[in-house]
């Protein structure tokens, strides 16, 4: 299938809508997006900035969970957001995998990573007539928040159990699904437990983690040998998945301190380095 042809979005207004939280959280994605953009080069800042809607302030994290809040209405892109993996193989290849539940091929978050990045590198190029037939504005959107929810490793999860989807829990002593826990629980305790729900302080030590204790690994995590790299990210997605998402926890299983203090850590790398390669990968697209 052509990637660029995967879906087109020239000519659709923005649509707002009330939904369900999907991927990371509203916290999680603000995250991703305030660690990227203080790392995009000059010719990505421009370009962001041009492309960013008005009422962004020119703030990227602002719109980074606007790809959930319309999916109610683009119901094409409810696919768009996961990849479903084998049950228990834990390995992820994106010809088996990156399909919708019609077996229709590139409809998974990898092959919509790969779609938006094609349409945006059209971006500033006014000779070419294809790019007309983009909105760009809605391709910067939906590729901030796919990058975002590859990272979130129960986005690469089992297909029987749609990505911890179906897994009931408890957190602590609220019922929750295991993919709840990974896209909101976790985050949400620590901010409460170790920043006095203070968002912006878990954003100031994650920042400060990538110049101190992460500063040797962020050029690895940059690194790629494209435009983007989904399938680098959904690999290390489905092994997290495994390793420590899906571990020790079975259907009614109580997750309390113990999950989560040795969960929480795994849940920061994976959303430093989502920011870092949204960072990365868009200043690949922009130059």
């Amino acid at each position: 299938m052509d990637l660029s042809k995967l879906h087109i979005l020239a000519f659709v207004p923005f649509l707002f809508c009330i939904s369900l939280v999907h991927g990371w959280g509203i916290d999680g994605h603000l995250i991703i997006c305030k660690i990227a953009q203080p790392r995009l080069s000059t010719k990505a800042r421009h370009a962001v900035s041009e492309l960013l809607p008005a009422y962004a302030n020119n703030d990227l994290s602002q719109v980074c969970s606007w790809a959930d809040r319309v999916k109610f209405r683009y119901h094409w892109s409810s696919p768009l957001h996961y990849i479903d993996t084998p049950d228990k193989l834990c390995t992820y290849d994106y010809k088996r995998d990156c399909k919708d539940e019609d077996g229709i091929q590139d409809r998974c978050v990898a092959g919509a990573i790969n779609n938006y990045t094609t349409q945006l590198l059209r971006y500033g190029n006014n000779n070419d007539s294809s790019a007309s037939q983009y909105n760009l504005t809605e391709a910067l959107l939906f590729l901030s928040h796919f990058i975002g929810d590859i990272h979130q490793p129960l986005h690469v999860g089992f297909t029987s159990d749609r990505g911890g989807n179906t897994v009931d829990v408890r957190w602590y002593r609220r019922k929750e699904v295991l993919h709840h826990v990974w896209d909101n629980n976790i985050i949400e305790t620590s901010e409460q437990r170790f920043y006095d729900s203070n968002i912006e302080e878990l954003i100031d030590t994650l920042q400060h983690n990538l110049t101190t204790v992460w500063s040797n690994q962020t050029k690895a995590w940059e690194a790629c040998s494209e435009t983007a790299c989904p399938d680098k990210y959904a690999s290390e997605g489905i092994k997290a998945a495994c390793e420590w998402a899906y571990k020790g926890v079975d259907e009614g299983s109580v997750l309390e301190d113990d999950y989560f203090l040795s969960r929480d850590p795994i849940v920061n790398l994976r959303l430093a380095q989502g920011g870092v390669r949204l960072a990365a990968t868009l200043n690949r697209i922009f130059g």
